[in-house]
């Protein structure tokens, strides 16, 4: 098993790296770099993604012929986690949760008509993106809880009511994907739909308020009374929503993991500066046994996550669903997140606890990834499930043929 990037990859990882480094940490100090939601402000954003995609580190996971990079999910894994290494970097490279995600399912599902006017001005940066699937008291973890029916108006409609929460970006959107139930059936029940935000028949009830840190557009409540949406805005075909949603979720909750990994780097990098030079009771605080315990645990479990996270994304680009093993990413890449902010906010003290560095927003925003697309309980009753149904099987190594 051989775990090195190839040359060309690598060469694109070190010029995100050093944009990260150059142009995207510096600028973190800065209050003025943040909007009232603590994200980067919308101005240098702009300014910022110019910068991005002048230098060809545009839309690492969308295809060349639409302005994108085309990275296999081996190279996304490595480039992600120098890009996160920032908290603004992500979104600078338009490679950030939703839209991400909602690119790389519609470049494989959408029709030629569909990529044109709602994927490509995504991935040109002109627009941003929802999903809309969880719904209060319905859909989260378990798609098929959801409510928001679709009913057929005519012979080309259909009309959405129904409400939707925690819907991520929504509140600067302008492109949505919306999940909603078109029958009973258990496993085809549901169908998927595009719409622009411009259309009648919804509105946005209110940007939740969270712990935050937010993304751009916030996580927002929608109602939906009377969308009307035409076939041809039908995405895949009618009952093929709860698969649209299984080809997206896995891909996309794989690139969460990536990016934490790179923040949980960063997040030790900062604790590693202060323990360097911080003196106590005439020890440097870097030679204690108690702090190298710490910082070796929370690095272990960091390394664990990527080994997981590249595994996974080496199955994805063989073609394989990587179940098992996007879960298994998932679940300690959150654990680690979390255990890498904590371990930095703990060995800074005070100075952690504080906006005098980004260790407090990592640690705000890390306690969401054992949530997000698929609570971690979640997932780990799909490994159960998978240990029931394979055996032995689901330890095999895999062999060559």
């Amino acid at each position: 098993m051989d775990f090195a990037l190839a040359p060309e990859l690598d060469a694109i990882r070190k010029r995100v790296r050093d944009f990260v480094e150059d142009r995207l940490i510096p600028l973190e100090a800065d209050r003025t770099s943040y909007d009232e939601h603590e994200n980067i402000a919308p101005a240098l954003l702009r300014q910022l993604r110019a910068e991005a995609k002048a230098a060809g580190l545009w839309a690492l996971q969308s295809k060349r012929e639409r302005g994108g990079g085309e990275l296999p999910f081996i190279g996304m894994a490595a480039c992600y986690e120098e890009m996160n290494r920032s908290i603004f970097g992500p979104v600078v490279f338009n490679s950030a949760a939703p839209d991400d995600g909602n690119m790389m399912v519609m470049e494989r599902v959408a029709t030629p008509a569909q990529k044109t006017w709602w994927l490509q001005p995504l991935i040109d940066g002109d627009v941003q993106s929802a999903f809309a699937m969880t719904e209060p008291g319905g859909a989260g973890s378990d798609p098929g809880q959801t409510y928001t029916r679709a009913e057929r108006v005519g012979n080309d409609r259909w009309r959405i009511t129904g409400r939707k929460w925690f819907i991520t970006g929504a509140g600067e959107a302008t492109h949505f994907i919306i999940l909603a139930r078109t029958s009973d059936d258990a496993r085809r029940g549901l169908s998927a739909f595009l719409f622009h935000k411009d259309q009648p028949g919804w509105r946005i009830i209110r940007r939740i308020p969270i712990m935050g840190p937010e993304e751009h557009g916030g996580h927002c409540e929608l109602e939906f009374d009377g969308l009307e949406i035409t076939d041809e805005n039908l995405l895949m075909g009618v009952g093929d929503g709860l698969k649209m949603a299984q080809i997206r979720l896995g891909p996309a909750r794989l690139t969460h993991c990536m990016r934490w990994t790179g923040m949980g780097r960063r997040a030790l990098e900062i604790a590693q500066a202060h323990i360097e030079t911080r003196m106590s009771f005439g020890v440097k605080l870097a030679d204690r046994e108690s702090v190298q315990t710490l910082m070796g645990e929370a690095a272990l479990q960091l390394d664990i996550s990527r080994m997981l996270t590249m595994r996974a994304a080496w199955k994805l680009d063989q073609g394989d669903r990587a179940k098992q093993d996007v879960s298994m990413a998932k679940i300690v890449a959150a654990d680690a997140l979390h255990k890498a902010a904590d371990t930095a906010l703990q060995l800074l003290g005070a100075k952690g606890y504080s906006k005098d560095t980004p260790v407090e927003w990592m640690y705000r925003y890390a306690r969401q990834a054992r949530l997000v697309d698929g609570a971690s309980e979640v997932h780990r009753m799909v490994l159960a499930q998978e240990l029931r149904a394979r055996g032995r099987e689901f330890f095999a190594w895999g062999a060559h043929g």
